[in-house]
């Protein structure tokens, strides 16, 4: 992968944001997206296939066949082969597979990938339902009025339960404070203009059922964001014909894609056990261990989806993420550091475009070229591992990368 691009993680969070203001369409994000990475790579004619992750522009914009956008991004996209992917929040990840197997088919030397989504054009609890097709909508009646919330606060409770609420909540909090902290470090994220100064204290705000979840401030939860990412998935030929050397790409080492039953509640309210499996196969594809991850983003659309991703990758113990966590060890300075421009809270969360922007970010990570969002990738753990999740651990994208 090469010549990532991200666009503004729109919402509330960044200055310019305002609900009755007009701001960028759908097609913008896409356009710009899609031509910051023609850009890197000498344009149009270099490119054989385009790929575009989408989760609900039907239904938030009212625009289906979003393939058609690509000759809009150039005319030079005009009558090559493009297709539109869905997995409701891994729809990203799906994207970056896509265009991953059409290379090792030997379709394309040069694929175009998009990630783009455009939230912010209904009110919360209609967006609430619109989301909820992530998930099996034949639970909406039962569930809560925040759907995916409600879901992960009754995770939260299941954990408080099991391990402690006490220290739980403090790694919760702690997360938070880690993801703000590197989104104020990356221009592009939706939380860049946040100024609290004792986020933990922020973030530790008890819970309201009453006027929320149970379990989870709103503090605890990704938001809702206008946005796109892009990226370029080549073959070593394609690299030759852009002309780009391979110490400027990532190398796709290792990957793995899965599914559970939407139907299903989770086996297990504590553990993310299909995020696990997918983790641990791309870890294996890879032949390596989590103990040689530089860095990793992980689908942090709660915080308590981030203490258990720590827990599904196999940084820590089932039950020991809390501890990991609070120890410094997930923080930009600690052992392995985790969303560095500060994941699904910090950066945002454009459905269709979160699994791309975690390549992009890990793109600019191991080729040094991250800004002020760059943390120090050592010669023993060369690799970066991305975890796209759609749906409560439903749909899952794990991919391992290395400096080319």
């Amino acid at each position: 992968m090469v010549a990532g691009y991200n666009t503004i993680s729109m919402g509330t969070g960044r200055k310019e944001f305002h609900p009755k203001k007009e701001r960028p369409g759908l097609e913008d994000y896409i356009k710009e997206a899609g031509q910051g990475t023609l850009k890197q790579i000498g344009g149009a004619r270099y490119v054989d296939e385009c790929v575009i992750g989408n989760f609900m522009a039907s239904r938030f914009n009212k625009q289906a066949n979003l393939a058609g956008f690509f000759p809009f991004i150039d005319e030079g996209l005009k009558g090559k082969p493009a297709i539109r992917v869905e997995g409701a929040c891994g729809t990203g990840g799906l994207a970056l597979l896509t265009g991953i197997k059409s290379v090792l088919a030997e379709t394309a030397e040069v694929v175009l990938v998009i990630g783009v989504e455009v939230q912010n054009t209904v009110k919360a609890i209609y967006g609430a339902d619109i989301l909820a097709g992530a998930g099996w909508f034949k639970d909406r009646k039962e569930g809560h009025a925040y759907f995916f919330p409600g879901q992960f606060s009754d995770r939260a409770g299941a954990y408080f339960e099991k391990y402690g609420r006490d220290k739980t909540r403090k790694a919760f909090a702690r997360w938070y404070r880690n993801a703000i902290e590197n989104a104020r470090l990356c221009p592009t994220a939706q939380e860049y203009n946040n100024t609290t100064k004792d986020l933990e204290a922020c973030a530790i705000t008890e819970p309201n059922g009453k006027s929320f979840v149970d379990h989870l401030n709103v503090f605890d939860c990704s938001k809702v964001s206008d946005g796109a990412s892009a990226i370029a998935v080549v073959s070593e030929e394609g690299l030759k014909r852009i002309g780009i050397d391979k110490r400027d790409a990532v190398e796709i080492v290792g990957w793995s894609q899965v599914e559970d039953d939407i139907t299903r509640k989770p086996m297990e309210q504590t553990e993310l056990t299909t995020f696990r499996l997918a983790a641990h196969e791309a870890l294996e594809s890879a032949g390596i261990s989590a103990d040689h991850l530089g860095t990793a983003e992980v689908h942090d659309c709660f915080t308590i989806a981030g203490v258990m991703a720590v827990e599904a990758i196999g940084l820590a113990g089932i039950g020991k993420g809390t501890d990991f966590i609070l120890e410094g060890n997930t923080a930009r300075d600690g052992k392995i550091p985790i969303n560095t421009t500060g994941g699904l809270i910090g950066w945002g969360h454009p459905t269709g475009a979160t699994g791309v922007h975690q390549a992009v970010t890990i793109l600019e990570q191991l080729t040094g070229k991250a800004g002020k969002s760059q943390i120090q990738i050592t010669p023993e753990r060369p690799y970066a591992l991305s975890v796209n999740m759609g749906g409560n651990d439903k749909t899952l994208v794990a991919i391992v990368y290395k400096r080319g």
